[in-house]
């Protein structure tokens, strides 16, 4: 078991899935308040609300380990206005500045593939100049949720540091536990999960008033090819679930596999693989952005078994 802390926690979901694996959260931060809310009502009150930059690294507790997604938007290729100038790419540096100072054993920090190619590569060399000069041995990958059993193709980078002090031979990243069989060394591998048998047995938003977050609008589909209008193959595992859009207007919402409607923060809950009875507060958008912009807990914890069985050795 370690005791890590959060940074850019959101609702929880890398926590959750650390958490399942056998680890304590000691200390997590995020600053989006519903989200904050939403930890604090399904994690507990490890969780505080601010600014990770006003918060000097005394305050935070000594750990095991510290985890984060430092913020994406900046940095995603469904961003068409990215830049190497957005202040949002920059916000890694606090994670940097708490592993810089508590000296954890490990850290594990996840952000979009499209980080490795903004400035054509240079903003991941930034990166990981910073993480390596904190003193850590940083490893990089790109991750599929539906190789690990999450019923979504949501490839992500994840950058894995271990403390130069340590003789780490960790497994990571883990091996897959969900694909194709194709040869004789793949037959522990089971089907990848589908978004239909991944939703099948949840009802109808209107057959189902007391499900939580399980509302729906009346925004009617029409299929064009573009992001959030594109038809999805109940066979297979969902397209990424993402959190385009603004605070001041809609978000971008995958359609349900039946064709009728758009999915239910519930149901999108349920293809990042959060439990059914995990609750999110604040209004429906406010829900979606929050699922939207989660690690997969069941990718997480994954993550967090092959590593907490190998920390042991070290």
């Amino acid at each position: 078991m370690m005791e890590v802390v959060s940074l850019f926690s959101g609702a929880g979901g890398m926590d959750l899935g650390f958490i399942r694996a056998g680890n304590s959260v000691v200390w997590a931060n995020d600053n989006f308040k519903d989200a904050v809310e939403t930890y604090k009502l399904n994690l507990g009150d490890t969780i505080i609300l601010g600014d990770i930059r006003a918060i000097p690294s005394k305050s935070i507790p000594k750990c095991d380990m510290v985890i984060g997604g430092f913020p994406c938007q900046g940095f995603s290729i469904a961003n068409w206005k990215r830049k190497l100038v957005d202040t949002r790419n920059f916000l890694y540096q606090e994670m940097v500045r708490v592993i810089r100072d508590k000296q954890p054993r490990f850290f594990l920090a996840e952000n979009v593939k499209g980080l490795a190619s903004l400035g054509q590569g240079r903003a991941l060399q930034a990166i990981l100049r910073d993480f390596s000069g904190a003193g850590y041995k940083v490893h990089t990958t790109v991750l599929n949720a539906a190789d690990y059993g999450v019923p979504q193709n949501r490839e992500r980078l994840f950058l894995f540091g271990v403390r130069n002090d340590l003789k780490f031979e960790g497994l990571f990243p883990p091996p897959p536990t969900h694909g194709e069989r194709n040869s004789m060394f793949d037959l522990n591998l089971r089907p990848k999960l589908s978004v239909g048998d991944a939703l099948k047995g949840i009802p109808e938003p209107d057959d189902a008033p007391n499900m939580p977050n399980h509302t729906c609008s009346k925004y009617k589909l029409t299929f064009n090819g573009y992001l959030g209008h594109r038809a999805l193959d109940p066979a297979k595992p969902s397209p990424t679930v993402t959190a385009r859009g603004d605070e001041r207007g809609g978000v971008v919402v995958l359609p349900h596999p039946n064709g009728r409607r758009r999915m239910t923060a519930r149901e999108l809950a349920i293809i990042q693989s959060f439990p059914e009875d995990f609750v999110f507060v604040g209004s429906r958008t406010s829900a979606y952005r929050q699922i939207a912009n989660a690690v997969p807990p069941r990718l997480a914890e994954s993550i967090s078994r092959a590593l907490v069985v190998k920390a042991r050795e070290s």
